[in-house]
């Protein structure tokens, strides 16, 4: 039997052995702030702790938004976007995680919400959905994973092609590109993503996590962790969190006006 649980940014359905993770921030395209990525830590906190949970799904409320990623009106109040140590979401830095996920994305994936599908193992995306790392932008950078898993999926030179414009990218160039597994029909991206955990949940829990761990580790890289972490500590990337452009970038959009530039 199903039961559904709300919590204050999300909602947690469990169903026999499936978790079903709901970003329920639709007034805001469901982004998240640091609470809300904190109370999702602790979420898939819980799901990697219970032994009868065996598969997880992550997508938002409503059918417009998967998630917009950074809440910018929050960071322009606050000037600064913390994250907890599993960032975005509590997922696009959690690297300890060896029970598949799935990322049903409904709607818009941009920013955060593009890294937190990317962080999954499997992505559905709705045909009417949409992709985008758009941080430069907003005077920002895509450093809660972005920047490293595109390449990895889709190869260095059309990663760059989206990381470099922030341009969007419909599902259906997604799915030809390779970080999308499956399409489905504009509202169906949940009930695709179930369909797929269905079959999962038909195979042995520990051959799961087994063969997630083994391709993961293969395939990123037993370095790639401290990589990823390192990367907000390269010069760069410094300069851009201590200059005025990455306050500018989130004012403009709170204040619905182009940003100002001034490269420092």
């Amino acid at each position: 039997m199903s039961h559904i649980e709300s919590r204050e940014f999300c909602t947690v359905e469990r169903d026999g052995h499936l978790t079903i993770v709901t970003i329920n921030r639709p007034d805001v395209m469901n982004s998240t702030h640091f609470e809300a990525d904190e109370e999702l830590h602790e979420v898939w906190n819980e799901f990697a702790a219970d032994d009868e949970q065996w598969v997880g799904i992550i997508t938002g409320a409503g059918d417009k938004a998967f998630s917009t990623g950074n809440d910018l009106k929050m960071h322009a109040q606050r000037g600064v976007r913390h994250f907890p140590p599993t960032g975005f979401a509590g997922l696009t830095t959690r690297f300890d995680l060896d029970k598949p996920v799935i990322a049903a994305v409904n709607g818009i994936a941009m920013g955060g919400g593009f890294e937190l599908a990317l962080a999954c193992d499997l992505v559905i995306a709705a045909e009417n959905a949409f992709f985008a790392l758009s941080e430069p932008r907003v005077g920002l950078a895509a450093l809660a994973g972005g920047v490293q898993y595109l390449p990895r999926a889709i190869g260095l030179p059309r990663a760059m092609g989206i990381l470099l414009t922030g341009r969007r990218v419909p599902a259906a160039e997604g799915y030809e590109l390779g970080f999308v597994t499956a399409l489905a029909p504009a509202g169906g991206a949940l009930a695709e993503a179930r369909k797929w955990a269905d079959q999962m949940l038909e195979c042995s829990p520990l051959s799961l996590r087994a063969t997630k761990e083994v391709a993961r580790k293969t395939m990123l890289g037993d370095d790639f962790e401290t990589k990823l972490m390192a990367a907000r500590e390269f010069p760069a990337a410094q300069r851009l969190r201590a200059s005025e452009d990455y306050k500018e970038g989130p004012r403009a959009f709170a204040e619905k006006r182009k940003p100002q530039w001034k490269n420092r």
